[in-house]
């Protein structure tokens, strides 16, 4: 049942012709697909310091079943490129691994190495072995070397082992960086990854732990500017800097969450949680992360809260009852609100329904109030459904 499920998330909702589209089709298309969320990168073979030896398959296999099946990410993210050392061995226990992986809830990416290189042939060979047990694959330096061309002929080579399987380039270069829309111009791509320091290294941009994102703001910009065309999302930057203490998972509110920051939050937890909300209020769909008590820092950065869902819930309940959804202004809870807050109201629930945060019965308000849109607005508020 689990392999079933894995090989059907991710496959495309039929487009709706119909202007005024049934609940169930509209939920099917307008929707589209979960959110990468937060990604942790999760090292499949680990080296350990205090022996000065890599894990063996044994060590490796046991780590995984203790870890990685309880990770509070969205996404697994395996890194078969540059941080892999033990590429055969990480290979084979993925494998081994992956068919036993219990958690329909958590994606499984793997990252893999630069195309048509040697490596990246026995990745492929790994792919067509897991085939029902992955759901992104995230090509390293894409379009680098050949162009668009490398997405073209991966999404090729992917419709004859799963199509289900998405396609995520990591943009590490200007080279890419102007290619960015030829990257997206294929169905399997639905998000793209910004790779910070390799596209800092490329650019010979000296990037710091505390403000990346203002160093590379004009870059993000571009990069989000042509996704947005597209209605493809942007997975962003992985931090380097690393928090001594998790924040635990009960504080999910932004007061709850800033008084723990207060009281007991280091220097590096401020850091990667304003840095994580930063990238959430330009829309990014996901971000990268590269140890586990960053996890829930980030996570309440990017998914709207309980409280956050029901005051724009009630703000477009209060919309729909003044007839002012397309049209009028309403004064609620000392605001003045009209239509484009509405749409931003709105995208609050779809987000959440995104990463798996919106219950049963929003979902089925968002969707009524979708109902009650003109195909435009609906585009306008959410381009990464299909209408």
């Amino acid at each position: 049942m689990a392999q079933q499920t894995r090989q059907n998330r991710g496959v495309p909702a039929a487009a709706v012709a119909d202007p005024a589209p049934t609940a169930d089709i509209a939920g099917e298309a307008v929707l589209g697909d979960t959110w990468p969320g937060i990604q942790l990168y999760y090292p499949p073979v680990k080296y350990a310091p205090a022996l000065g030896i890599y894990e063996d398959l044994a060590k490796a296999a046991a780590r995984f079943r203790r870890h990685a099946w309880e990770t509070g990410a969205h996404t697994l993210l395996f890194d078969l490129e540059d941080g892999c050392r033990q590429k055969a061995l990480s290979r084979e226990l993925l494998v081994q691994e992956l068919p036993h992986f219990p958690r329909d809830d958590v994606a499984v990416a793997v990252r893999i190495n630069p195309f048509r290189t040697e490596e990246y042939e026995k990745d492929l060979e790994m792919i067509r072995a897991l085939a029902g047990h992955l759901d992104v694959v995230m090509l390293a330096k894409a379009g680098e070397s050949y162009g668009a061309a490398e997405i073209r002929d991966l999404w090729a080579w992917l419709a004859g082992v799963n199509p289900a399987i998405t396609i995520q380039p990591i943009i590490e270069h200007p080279k890419s960086l102007k290619l960015a829309s030829e990257l997206m111009d294929f169905p399997s791509v639905r998000h793209v990854v910004f790779g910070i320091h390799d596209f800092s290294k490329a650019m010979a941009i000296h990037i710091t732990p505390d403000n990346w994102i203002d160093e590379l703001r004009t870059y993000f910009h571009m990069l989000l500017f042509e996704a947005r065309i597209q209605g493809k999302g942007v997975i962003g930057g992985v931090e380097v800097l690393i928090n001594e203490q998790p924040m635990p998972g009960e504080f999910v509110e932004s007061d709850d969450v800033r008084r723990w920051l207060d009281l007991h939050g280091d220097r590096e937890s401020h850091v990667v949680y304003e840095h994580a909300c930063a990238e959430a209020a330009m829309g990014l769909t996901g971000k990268q992360v590269i140890h586990p008590h960053h996890i829930h820092l980030c996570r309440v950065a990017f998914t709207p809260s309980p409280g956050e869902i029901a005051r724009n819930i009630r703000i477009l309940r209060a919309a729909i009852d003044a007839d002012a959804l397309l049209g009028g202004a309403i004064r609620f809870e000392g605001e003045m609100l009209d239509p484009p807050m509405f749409g931003k109201a709105l995208q609050h629930l779809l987000r959440a329904r995104a990463l798996r945060a919106l219950s049963a019965a929003d979902t089925r308000f968002a969707l009524e109030v979708l109902q009650m849109l003109p195909l435009r607005v609906i585009r306008e508020n959410w381009p990464y459904g299909q209408v």
